[in-house]
């Protein structure tokens, strides 16, 4: 007999943030997005997880202007929603988030990526498994690695987490735009199952939990 946590379970399994629940159109759309990115904005690149539940979370931070869903880890030949399904390509799920540093902090991006995430679980993130759903910080510049070292010591010590923080430290080399259906996935797509049940409600717990850091009127 099935309980309720089971059915969800079930559920979920059909609409994961997967390829294999991509229609065959779909992967065929071309990455076209532009970005239009305010003068004196500076870019990080994140992944923790399914692209659609992180765009949505640093899209909700005050001073962050876009998020752009994304691929980075592997080469060009393979970045693209159906190849990295494999998990075997180097890439991560991965968004580029455009900002101003005068009004967020990188530091403040680090509570906001490690505050939206279980970074304990290693290749998995929710109902989300594999090496595209790492965990990671793709770092630009020294800079970037030493505050996310001091931040991810800093959790440690505190231990903030009840597991030890399976996060890894990148060196961005490049970042790719998803397909343009992927872009601002979660607020296009309210009724989709997965969004229902695994996007939304990891914004709402963001929310809940640093209010102090949302746009005014998020």
């Amino acid at each position: 007999m099935f309980n309720i946590s089971s059915l969800l379970a079930i559920v979920l399994s059909f609409s994961m943030c997967s390829p294999k629940n991509t229609t065959p159109i779909e992967n065929k759309i071309e990455k076209t997005v532009q970005k239009v990115i305010p003068e004196g904005q500076v870019s990080s690149v994140f992944a923790s997880g399914c692209f659609w539940c992180v765009e949505a979370v640093f899209e909700s931070v005050e001073g962050v202007s876009e998020a752009v869903s994304g691929y980075s880890g592997g080469s060009a030949e393979t970045a693209n929603y159906s190849a990295i399904g494999s998990g075997k390509t180097g890439h991560a799920e991965a968004v580029e988030v455009f900002y101003d540093p005068t009004v967020v902090s990188y530091e403040t991006l680090l509570k906001v990526f490690f505050g939206s995430q279980d970074p304990t679980t290693l290749n998995q993130q929710g109902p989300d498994r594999g090496t595209q759903y790492r965990s990671t910080i793709f770092y630009k510049n020294e800079a970037e690695k030493l505050a996310a070292e001091k931040y991810i010591a800093q959790l440690t010590k505190n231990k903030v987490f009840n597991g030890p923080i399976t996060t890894t430290l990148e060196p961005l080399v490049k970042f790719y735009d998803a397909e343009d259906y992927h872009q601002d996935y979660e607020a296009r797509n309210p009724n989709q199952p997965y969004v229902r049940g695994v996007s939304v409600p990891r914004l709402n717990r963001f929310k809940a939990k640093f209010p102090e850091l949302l746009k005014k009127g998020k």
